[in-house]
């Protein structure tokens, strides 16, 4: 019988958070992350995407891209508690669920076991409807035998739609698809892969399998050349959380030169920050991977005072574990960088505005953490722009603008339309912060 699997993915989570809970910027560009010098992009609205901002992205460069957009400071416990009132719908529907990351994850209902593809199309319709009427987020949903062909299909159906892709047309719409699209090609597999002039997937699985192997590796190549066949048994099931995150590379042929080891080291760590920034967590132990020729392993860790995010940060631990773990002229076959000790990223430093010039701040220090109450000076309390505010005649709001002992306040809720925005003395002891958690319904004042 057909085995049906869904993969149900957010749209622009964060920047739809957003949108969903201050209601003056739907259908507006938005930019979530940080803004100071090494600022990085965690979310972007489709609008800011069509000036080509995107996620991971340095924040000057996708400032510059797209000059309307309105930047504001991720709030990832808001998004956690959307996340959670999205994923009890999406239980409530399949036993077998398995959540991926805060926005996307994979169902297989048992019901729809054998089904017609139609019949998992109204599935699928009717799990965006009740994302969108419950919790308000625009949500993909892509269906396929498989995990694969699930996840590529929701990709194609963004933003906001959905597609089913009938077992008859699996080869030929994986055919035509770039490599890169198949789970488990990165850029090292996809450079080996058009070196022997494979760009398609259709390209891969005319390749005999052996082949395959010989290029990718024993297990690795053959779980792929599957996948290019649309043969995809993995199954849907609840994950443990992960206790690290790690990249590795093994090269074509052994490197002795340090300049050249260095530079893949560095890539390896900053292949390993991504993935830690995307499972939103901080890590606290960099731990260095070195094979020799010989298959020998060498492994050594650094623990830093308190977990962060901070890409230089990591990759400067890295770069010190390099000198210790690397010998001079022993040919090295493989590196790898892993992060671990991980803790929730609610105070990560990737994506904070600095409270003090960058030059200003030791190169090795992390940035404090962001208090969820802006201090106080003589001239009134600091606030930021994005920062959730409440005040007793207005209710809930969010600081739109600041500066020159002014903060201009819209007050508004996912509940209640665009608001009105009025303007404040900077030390106005009604307006004080509040819980982002208050954004998903109060009382602010429609316009």
């Amino acid at each position: 019988m057909t085995r049906w699997v869904l993969h149900l993915d957010m749209d622009a989570f964060y920047a739809s958070v957003e949108q969903l809970t201050r209601p003056t910027l739907r259908e507006r560009a938005v930019l979530v992350g940080g803004t100071g010098p090494r600022g990085t992009v965690a979310g972007a609205s489709y609008p800011a995407r069509k000036y080509g901002a995107r996620s991971a992205m340095p924040m000057s460069e996708a400032r510059r891209r797209c000059r309307t957009a309105v930047v504001l400071p991720p709030r990832f416990r808001l998004y956690r508690e959307v996340s959670e009132r999205v994923f009890t719908i999406v239980r409530q529907l399949s036993e077998r669920f398995e959540q991926v990351s805060i926005d996307e994850a994979f169902l297989e209902p048992i019901e729809l076991t054998g089904s017609a593809p139609e019949v998992v199309a109204e599935f699928a319709e009717a799990l965006r409807a009740r994302v969108a009427t419950e919790v308000g987020v625009p949500a993909s949903v892509g269906a396929g035998s498989g995990k694969q062909l699930a996840k590529i299909a929701s990709g194609m159906a963004k933003p906001d739609g959905s597609m089913v892709v009938p077992p008859d047309e699996e080869r030929e719409l994986l055919a035509e698809l770039p490599v890169r699209r198949l789970w488990g090609i990165g850029p090292i597999g996809e450079s080996k892969l058009r070196r022997i002039g494979v760009q398609t997937i259709g390209e891969l699985a005319a390749l005999k399998l052996g082949d395959v192997t010989s290029l990718l590796g024993q297990a690795h190549g053959t779980e792929l050349h599957e996948l290019a066949h649309g043969i995809d048994e993995r199954a849907v099931t609840e994950r443990a959380e992960a206790k690290q995150v790690s990249a590795e590379t093994t090269f074509d042929t052994d490197h002795t030169d340090p300049a050249v080891l260095a530079e893949e080291i560095v890539g390896m760590a900053e292949s390993a920050h991504r993935r830690l920034v995307a499972s939103e967590r901080a890590a606290r132990t960099i731990t260095l991977k070195v094979r020799d020729a010989d298959f020998s392993t060498i492994s050594r860790s650094e623990t830093l005072s308190s977990a962060t995010t901070e890409r230089e940060e990591l990759v400067a631990a890295a770069r010190r574990l390099a000198g210790i773990a690397v010998s001079p002229g022993v040919p090295v076959r493989l590196v790898g960088v892993s992060y671990s000790g991980l803790t929730v990223a609610e105070q990560a430093t990737l994506f904070r505005v600095p409270e003090t010039d960058e030059s200003e701040r030791p190169p090795a220090s992390p940035e404090p953490p962001r208090s969820s109450t802006p201090p106080v000076t003589a001239e009134g309390r600091q606030w930021r722009q994005g920062d959730d505010v409440s005040h007793p005649s207005w209710g809930h709001g969010w600081v739109q603008g600041c500066g020159h002992g002014r903060v201009s306040v819209r007050f508004e809720t996912s509940t209640t339309g665009p608001g009105r925005m009025r303007t404040f003395d900077s030390g106005d002891h009604e307006l004080v912060a509040a819980d982002p958690l208050d954004s998903l319904g109060g009382s602010g004042e429609p316009a």
